[in-house]
């Protein structure tokens, strides 16, 4: 059923950003030489658990799908995140499992663009009834002092790309979709 677990386990500091348009934000990226990776179609389906949060991401077109479960703080903020990161081969298998065992809390249905820019992951989203967002999300160390300095590295990518404090966001998009 899992294919891998190579990259089972990451620390992140990340940041959630609304924004009023995701073309502006392209162009800036683009301008400024950041990588495209590619424009996906991400459903991500979370579930009840006593910490944390998990969800299962299938991404349209390909048979990657992803048993993702994270810890972090919802603070509008750049913030450190525990992650794990399960592929799966058996979609079917792994789906009915879930819905036996485990209540489903909200669905995330997304258009997510993807961008490199200087060891940072930077998302332009568009997400059904919530509207656009940035993200950013940069591999981290253990350390304190690393932690900071991938913060800084954020807070520094925010003011390049125009995004301001008060946009940041705290929790996830299944908060915002049960807030609805």
């Amino acid at each position: 059923m899992v294919t891998s677990m190579d990259k089972s386990q990451s620390v992140l500091v990340e940041l959630k950003a609304r924004i009023s348009s995701v073309g502006t934000l392209r162009k800036k990226l683009e301008a400024m030489g950041a990588r495209y990776i590619g424009t996906y179609r991400q459903v991500d389906t979370y579930f009840y658990v006593p910490r944390g949060r998990l969800k299962l991401r299938e991404v349209e077109g390909t048979k990657e799908t992803q048993l993702i479960y994270y810890e972090r703080e919802d603070v509008a903020e750049p913030k450190r995140s525990k992650v794990f990161i399960l592929e799966v081969d058996q979609l079917a298998s792994l789906q009915r499992l879930v819905e036996l065992v485990l209540k489903k809390r909200a669905v995330v249905d997304k258009k997510r663009e993807i961008y490199h820019y200087k060891g940072t992951q930077v998302h332009l989203d568009t997400v059904k009834n919530l509207g656009t967002f940035i993200e950013f999300e940069r591999k981290t160390g253990r350390s304190i002092t690393g932690a900071n300095r991938d913060r800084k590295a954020l807070e520094e990518l925010m003011q390049i790309l125009g995004v301001r404090p008060g946009d940041l966001v705290k929790g996830s998009y299944s908060d915002m979709v049960q807030a609805d």
